[in-house]
């Protein structure tokens, strides 16, 4: 027998739907509340509201579980390549030895981009943030690529995942290239997804890129980790715009629009000029974390706490390591990741931050890891993006084809002024 909640308004009681999901999360379907009732729900930032039901990604913050597909992110970080984690987002299973092969040519098929695109570039005043560039170049990637009326709708979606994933990461490395001033670098049909990334950005005529096995390998745990992450801003914003049933380029520039805000993907940037001032203040974190305290000072500590996390970030786990292996086998050290693991060990120990669910969240570290990598500091959200795009084209995959389909229309509850009349300008005083 399906279970249902009741709700009592005036005296009138309605039955309202509860909806179970695979891990035995709950929810109320409220689908039909207006038209029953003439009321709707009010809940700002929807932090209480299901806009959907989805198969693709798992999280629950209470326990710090995080599963692409069902399967952990600890296990994909530690098995999986970002081109696998990514075919696994869009088609729900892991890919045969033969279809991974496929997807991958189809991505090394798709890596360039039109040569028109480059005065684009060209035009883009010289202190253009790279997330603007980038959302722009992939809106525009439709005037490029318009539909192919040749193929079956499903030949066609999947070219334009393949160039959508190829391109993007294409036109991140170019951005980089020409904001110096420097020749662009091609990808290569020699070298596997991310290592094309890190030779098209860093390699130069004057001093050949040499690869590094483990740089390579943290790329694609960042960008794995990256990948998906539930309905947050930034896959809400794909699936709002999509349900407008505009084309995937459109609906793909407005995700990269969100993320580039520094209280979701610009959060990694944030932490590390976060650690950057305190480190130019003496290193000495203790004044930083009074000041987080202070229920009157606005000062946040970047890279703690989550609105889903109410324990350590999976992610961040991870992240940890893999900024330790880097900056162990780089024999360097980096006095912002001795500031890091101060904040750390006070984060954990403080009841301040244990009461509030302050753990280190992947931003955290991931930050640091860039920087070991090479990666400018104003690309860092870029880096982000990239990563996230799997997951993106599978809630946009998920949500076109979704039989429960609606054009995204929230309400509101109006608090303006009632009617009035227009006063003409003479009278107005």
């Amino acid at each position: 027998m399906a279970k249902t909640a009741k709700l009592v308004i005036e005296g009138q009681t309605y039955d309202l739907p509860v909806v179970t999901g695979s891990q035995g999360e709950m929810a109320l379907d409220i689908s039909t509340l207006r038209k029953r009732t003439g009321l709707i729900t009010l809940d700002p930032g929807y932090a209480n509201t299901g806009s959907c039901e989805s198969s693709i990604t798992f999280m629950n913050g209470e326990k710090g579980i995080l599963r692409y597909r069902g399967i952990p992110i600890e296990q994909l970080a530690e098995n999986s390549t970002f081109v696998e984690t990514a075919y696994l987002l869009i088609n729900a299973e892991l890919p045969t030895r033969k279809e991974l092969t496929r997807f991958s040519i189809m991505l090394n098929d798709h890596s360039l981009v039109h040569e028109d695109m480059l005065a684009f570039f060209e035009n883009f005043p010289k202190r253009a943030h790279p997330m603007g560039i980038l959302s722009s170049m992939v809106n525009s990637l439709r005037a490029f690529y318009p539909e192919l009326p040749e193929r079956t709708d499903e030949e066609e979606i999947n070219i334009t995942f393949a160039r959508l994933l190829s391109k993007v990461r294409t036109l991140a490395a170019m951005s980089y290239k020409m904001s110096l001033g420097h020749k662009v670098v091609y990808p290569s049909h020699k070298m596997s997804y991310c290592a094309n990334f890190l030779n098209m950005m860093f390699d130069s005529p004057v001093r050949p890129y040499k690869l590094d096995k483990d740089l390579v390998k943290a790329l694609e745990v960042f960008w794995i980790l990256h990948a998906d992450h539930e309905q947050n801003c930034s896959t809400a914003a794909v699936r709002l715009v999509g349900s407008a049933r505009v084309n995937l380029f459109a609906a793909i520039s407005a995700g990269i629009s969100a993320l580039w805000g520094p209280l979701h993907g610009g959060a990694n940037q944030a932490v590390l000029e976060m650690l950057q001032g305190i480190y130019d203040n003496g290193g000495d974190p203790a004044p930083f974390i009074r000041k987080a305290k202070d229920k009157k000072d606005p000062f946040r500590l970047m890279g703690f706490g989550h609105s889903v996390y109410k324990t350590y970030d999976p992610r961040a786990r991870i992240m940890e390591k893999i900024c330790k292996k880097i900056l162990k086998k780089q024999k360097r050290k980096d006095p912002l990741l001795d500031i890091a693991k101060k904040l750390e060990e006070v984060a954990l120990k403080d009841p301040y931050f244990v009461d509030h669910s302050l753990y280190p969240n992947v931003d955290f570290y991931s930050g640091i890891v860039m920087r070991a990598i090479g990666i400018p500091l104003d690309m860092f959200t870029v880096m982000f993006a990239i990563g996230r795009l799997p997951g993106w084209i599978s809630q946009w995959k998920e949500s076109i084809g979704d039989p429960k389909w609606k054009l995204h229309r929230p309400r509101q509850i109006y608090i303006g002024s009632k009617e009035r009349n227009f006063v003409p300008i003479e009278d107005r005083g």
